[in-house]
């Protein structure tokens, strides 16, 4: 998998970066944006700007090149899966609590209207 997904010697230098620290920020913009009830299409530039932030954080921590686009489309796709999920989680929570006479949660991250 190296080469493919990770330019580093190691894959627990991809993990900690990419998943770990920026997974921690991507999943707590995703909760920001559905906190402050931003659109999907905000938290896709906020994430792509991350993307940036994180090949910044290989390069200067790990040698890794900073402008490489094989990498930087890897680490933000990681970015907005993870984005993406707490958005969705945290709206969940927003619509089964606020609403709560009109939606019941359907799973962790959808729900349904009651009836």
């Amino acid at each position: 998998m190296q080469g493919i997904l990770y330019e580093e010697p190691s894959v627990w230098q991809f993990f900690f970066v990419t998943c770990l620290l920026g997974g921690w920020a991507a999943w707590m913009t995703g909760k920001a944006c559905a906190q402050t009830w931003r659109s999907v299409v905000q938290l896709f530039a906020y994430l792509l700007g991350l993307g940036i932030a994180v090949r910044f954080i290989h390069h200067a921590l790990f040698g890794g090149t900073m402008f490489s686009l094989h990498y930087y489309i890897v680490d933000t796709i990681v970015l907005m899966i993870l984005g993406f999920i707490g958005y969705q989680y945290t709206r969940t929570n927003q619509m089964v609590t606020q609403y709560n006479w009109l939606y019941e949660r359907a799973s962790l991250l959808s729900w349904k209207p009651k009836g």
